[in-house]
């Protein structure tokens, strides 16, 4: 599918490169960078472990996210057009075959991930009305995360989400994320400045930033670093395929993807600042998952002054990452339809939301999401990575790669990236789909 095919699909393209930046943030900004990397960041080492999981973000960044948006926008489609192509120049078949796997990997989380925004959206409407800092935190959480616990809320992420992507590209991807990633980095760094000023906040950043070298000669440190870089920067071998066929010829490929790198890590870093601290001010346990945010940061919340105001902007911002990061997930789905069973755009984009909706209502209980979403990480994201980092830097002949790698640039990269990318970062993937499952879960 080409520009001109993507135009008359109703999609469109990136009307411009901070665009194309902003709303590959917001795929890549998620649940993980805040209920995950505070903890995993003081769990491993502070300043240690930073450093560990810096040169895994570059290098994952400028190899993994360049060749999946390279992917993209060389194929003009998502996964099943790039994979049958990439297969094709060597004469085989069976790509649309392999190129379902990370589709399956993107509905899948999709279909968590509307649960867990839906949490999100019910949390910010208990800090508007001042419920969730005056009902004991567990038992909120139990209630809004029991059977059918969330159905309206869940039901109007999906709605915000189908609501965006019927905008199509232009209109309603880049122009939300121009609006919500922003919002986001403020609203995070705003409560960041707050929860500096709280007394005992000292004992936050210690954790997160005193280097404790000795964690290095532990295997897990590098193992959680790598799991975190890879996971954290959506490389699933769809998403950033899809947003990549919308990519304009002239951009810069490997500057986009390491700026958003960037972008993410900063925003993972913002998060640390602004939950680790206040976790510690109050003397409280800084755990990882859904009970930091959903728990342990609602007790928090009700004893700090203007506790109501923070906690609002608190979900507000988690709101903004979570809608962003769905909606890229729909529009792998929903360009699927569109590509290879003639959806029109509107139409693709609604049947998606309501599978989504009607299969995460068996879920919704958070055992059953957290078993579905563990199945779905573990196993199904990875091993389409895998494959799609097989097919860019593998199947894909070096030279059609790198061209495309190097349009748009004023200093093209050489032979040495592609040889990085073969036996470097295409085995590091292998070794994070091993690791995934060894581990049972490392993103």
């Amino acid at each position: 599918m080409n520009e001109n095919k993507h135009a008359q699909a109703g999609n469109g393209k990136f009307g411009s490169r901070i665009g194309f930046i902003l709303a590959s943030v917001g795929s890549a900004v998620g649940m993980g960078n805040i209920w995950m990397f505070p903890y995993r960041l003081g769990q491993y080492g502070g300043a240690a472990f930073l450093l560990v999981y810096f040169g895994f973000v570059f290098l994952f960044g400028l190899v993994g996210l360049s060749g999946e948006f390279a992917f993209g926008r060389l194929t003009g489609t998502g996964p099943i057009g790039s994979y049958d192509y990439a297969l094709k120049t060597r004469g085989k078949k069976g790509g649309s075959f392999l190129g379902a796997v990370p589709l399956i990997g993107s509905f899948g989380i999709a279909i968590g991930y509307a649960i867990i925004v839906g949490w999100v959206l019910r949390y910010l409407w208990g800090a508007l009305s001042g419920a969730v800092l005056k009902e004991e935190a567990a038992q909120y959480f139990s209630q809004a995360t029991g059977h059918y616990g969330s159905i309206p809320w869940h039901l109007l992420v999906v709605i915000i989400t189908v609501a965006v992507l019927a905008g199509g590209v232009l209109k309603g991807i880049e122009k939300v994320n121009a609006i919500m990633m922003p919002a986001f980095f403020i609203l995070f760094l705003l409560i960041a400045v707050r929860v500096f000023f709280l007394p005992g906040a000292f004992d936050g950043y210690r954790y997160l930033l005193v280097p404790r070298w000795e964690l290095l000669l532990k295997p897990e440190t590098w193992v959680m670093a790598m799991g975190q870089a890879f996971f954290s920067l959506s490389i699933t071998g769809s998403g950033m395929v899809i947003y990549g066929s919308y990519l304009d010829k002239k951009e810069d490929i490997p500057k986009a993807a390491v700026t958003t790198a960037l972008l993410d890590t900063i925003a993972a870093l913002l998060a640390g600042f602004a939950i680790i601290p206040a976790v510690f001010a109050f003397q409280m346990d800084p755990a990882s998952g859904p009970p930091l945010m959903f728990i342990t940061l609602p007790k928090v919340f009700a004893q700090i002054p203007a506790g109501r105001v923070i906690a609002v902007l608190f979900f507000l911002s988690v709101l903004f990452a979570g809608v962003t990061s769905l909606v890229n997930m729909f529009e792998v789905c929903a360009e699927a339809l569109q590509t290879h069973l003639r959806f029109p755009r509107k139409t693709a984009v609604v049947f998606v939301g309501a599978v989504v909706f009607i299969i995460g209502l068996f879920i919704e209980y958070e055992p059953y999401m957290g078993a579905w979403m563990d199945y779905i990480t573990i196993y199904v994201v990875p091993f389409g990575a895998v494959l799609c980092s097989v097919m860019i830097y593998w199947v894909l002949k070096k030279e059609e790669i790198l061209n495309e790698l190097n349009c748009g640039r004023e200093k093209p990269l050489g032979s040495y990236f592609i040889f990085t990318a073969k036996y470097l970062y295409v085995l590091l993937a292998a070794l994070v789909l091993i690791l995934s499952i060894v581990y049972k879960g490392i993103g």
